[in-house]
């Protein structure tokens, strides 16, 4: 019986695995196929400014700020061009995770209307850069990437199989519209709220570990650093949490990872449980109540989520997912160059 029972438990975990990389061959058809129809609408003058090659440093050269950035920027691109960046961008992104992509870029607009005109670099709604790396392909190693003021998203494909989402980071400003015409609209919300409710779950003791400190940093501490860095193991492991709370960790964790298609979220996912979610560690910094200047991570053997909300009177949000092995896809590439001969 025992026999059994673990031939079984071992056909399921191959079964798993199969449907796991079945789905991965199809996101990555469908994202290769996305970017080849978006590059052949290009002129040679814009494929110039979208393309790099793969090792280009540019691939890493991310960020969040208004900034001069290489790529082809939506507003240089023609109404066709900016439905197959959009069609791309689409492939990589669940419902969610998408309507939240493209609220992001809304809010340029808010910001204008609120500032004015006169920046060095001004709030556009159509200043969101899109650039491939590599040539798209079935069999090939490739990314892309969108990308503008408080939005990163990176995607590298390899093998046709493999997937990378990391870094993603995502950031709101205003956090809530507090008038006009779309007042309340809060985009990063559940990163907010469920982050707020896991620390207010927290008994007096669990609090004395997880909040290190009453005066949250002025911004994410990892900033835009090309190479995911691990943190200190500060705070509460999900070890020391009750059945509650623990859940409200994994939604919140989930909130993260499913910005992300389902096929994909559901490996990332998968790999951050099998290294432990016990080994999980939430951190706050900052107050506990709406309005405050406030901050927290969770950080685990594989991964780092940072969050804060700190700037502009705490209505300013930054919120990033690192994956600290494979950010860019970096894990894929060296199990790419060893399996496959490359000529020198």
């Amino acid at each position: 019986m025992k026999n059994s029972r673990l031939s079984c438990g071992v056909a399921i975990a191959l079964f798993l695995m199969t449907v796991t990389r079945v789905s991965a061959h199809l996101v990555a058809e469908e994202m290769s196929e996305a970017a080849k129809n978006f590059l052949a609408s290009l002129t040679p003058e814009q494929q110039a400014k979208a393309r790099f090659e793969l090792m280009d440093d540019e691939r890493k050269n991310w960020h969040f700020i208004p900034k001069d950035r290489k790529g082809l920027p939506i507003k240089e691109m023609t109404a066709a061009q900016r439905n197959l960046a959009h069609a791309l961008l689409s492939t990589g992104m669940s419902q969610r995770g998408y309507v939240k992509a493209v609220t992001i870029m809304s809010l340029e607009q808010v910001l204008h209307d609120m500032e004015g005109a006169g920046r060095r670099f001004p709030r556009d709604a159509e200043l969101y850069y899109v650039s491939i790396f590599g040539r798209p392909g079935a069999k090939e190693v490739w990314g892309w990437r969108v990308e503008g003021h408080h939005l990163s998203i990176n995607f590298t494909v390899a093998n046709g199989n493999e997937i990378s989402a990391t870094p993603s980071f995502m950031g709101t400003n205003p956090a809530e519209i507090r008038e006009g015409p779309r007042k309340g609209l809060r985009v990063l919300a559940v990163e907010e709220d469920l982050g707020r409710k896991l620390v207010q779950s927290l008994t007096d003791e669990q609090r004395k570990i997880a909040i290190y400190t009453n005066a949250a940093p002025a911004d994410i501490i990892t900033g835009a650093e090309r190479k995911a860095k691990v943190l200190a193991t500060t705070g509460l492991a999900a070890s020391r949490m009750n059945k509650d709370q623990s859940k409200l960790l994994l939604e919140l964790v989930r909130e993260y990872v499913y910005r992300h298609r389902p096929e994909v979220a559901d490996h990332d996912l998968e790999k951050i449980e099998k290294a432990g979610f016990n080994k999980i560690y939430f951190a706050w910094a900052g107050g506990l109540e709406r309005g405050e200047k406030h901050y927290y991570r969770i950080q685990g053997p594989t991964f780092l989520m940072e969050y804060d909300n700190t700037q502009n009177d705490a209505n300013h949000i930054h919120a990033v997912w690192r994956d600290f092995e494979n950010d860019f896809g970096d894990d894929l590439l060296r199990k790419h160059y060893d399996q496959t001969p490359h000529p020198k």
